[in-house]
């Protein structure tokens, strides 16, 4: 059975750019109202905004999208985020924990934070931390991990239904060192989502994980140890591409126990939890980002890692 998302009510984090975005813009077409939590917002995000006004005075029973800026990271902001949810809509019915970080220099594995022996590191982890964390794992992880506590804590206590998308990745059921932290991250993101798969059956709340290659996002296009990587010859799934697998994770009943949904330029499909084939190579990989891999033995043969 195909659902209905008209006249419902989604929050989105990580809204302001890409993925997450081209997300929130389908669920308006189809008559879903969000509420879009980011940092900041784009251009093309706040344009979004002003298509489509909150109020009932100006919206006219029509969606409408809210902003709410948000740092993820913070617990006491999230459930800032949930409180302003819930009073700008009647409920929630469409989670997406989207932010997302592809493991830039201030939070990487190979640039530690600073320390005495390390100071001139790009890191703005805290090696003194207390406790000690990772941003990277913060926003990838623990964030997700959070906000679906919120969620399905608001759906089970007033005895609804709900629906929780994830943005996960290949990167998931892969592996490089290149950005170990991301691909850590997206691991544990997978194993979450599959660990609260019976809750379709016994409760109606649907969690899944979409898991897509190479995206033509500002995750790449802003960091310059990336956007370098990329040429005329790179394959790269559109946002818009995503977003239609995660429309359909939010639509099709069948799906949303654990299901981790696999897409690529060519198709998408639900990756079983053991013995799975091995992605398309097509946008599953950067020429680029394996190139680098050299790069970065080369420099930990020479350099050590100075932590």
């Amino acid at each position: 059975m195909v659902l209905s998302v008209a006249g419902k009510h989604a929050l989105v984090t990580g809204g302001g750019s890409g993925i997450n975005l081209a997300f929130c813009r389908l669920l308006l077409t189809k008559g879903c109202s969000v509420i879009i939590a980011d940092l900041q917002l784009r251009p093309e995000a706040q344009a979004l905004l002003d298509e489509y006004p909150h109020g009932s005075n100006k919206s006219g029973g029509k969606p409408s999208a809210v902003f709410h800026k948000t740092d993820v990271t913070s617990w006491k902001q999230l459930n800032a985020l949930w409180t302003a949810a819930l009073s700008a809509f009647p409920t929630v019915d469409i989670v997406v924990p989207g932010a997302g970080l592809f493991e830039p220099r201030w939070s990487s594995f190979w640039d530690p934070p600073r320390s005495a022996a390390n100071p001139d590191t790009a890191s703005r982890d805290d090696a003194e931390g207390e406790p000690g964390h990772y941003a990277t794992m913060d926003v990838n992880l623990t964030a997700p991990i959070r906000l679906s506590q919120i969620a399905i804590g608001h759906w089970t206590t007033n005895h609804q239904q709900g629906c929780l998308v994830h943005v996960g990745s290949m990167a998931g059921y892969s592996s490089a060192i290149n950005t170990p932290l991301y691909f850590a991250s997206k691991h544990g993101l997978h194993g979450f989502v599959r660990s609260l798969a019976g809750l379709r059956d016994e409760l109606g709340i649907r969690v899944s994980c979409v898991a897509p290659g190479g995206v033509r996002t500002p995750l790449w296009a802003d960091d310059p140890d990336k956007c370098d990587m990329i040429d005329e010859s790179t394959v790269l799934l559109e946002p818009e591409e995503v977003a239609e697998a995660m429309y359909q994770l939010v639509v099709d009943e069948n799906l949303g126990n654990g299901t981790i949904f696999e897409c690529d330029k060519r198709a998408t499909r639900v990756v079983p939890e053991y013995e799975g084939d091995p992605p398309s190579a097509e946008s599953g990989s950067v020429k680029g980002y394996y190139e680098a891999q050299r790069e970065l033995y080369d420099r930990l043969k020479k350099d050590g890692l100075k932590v």
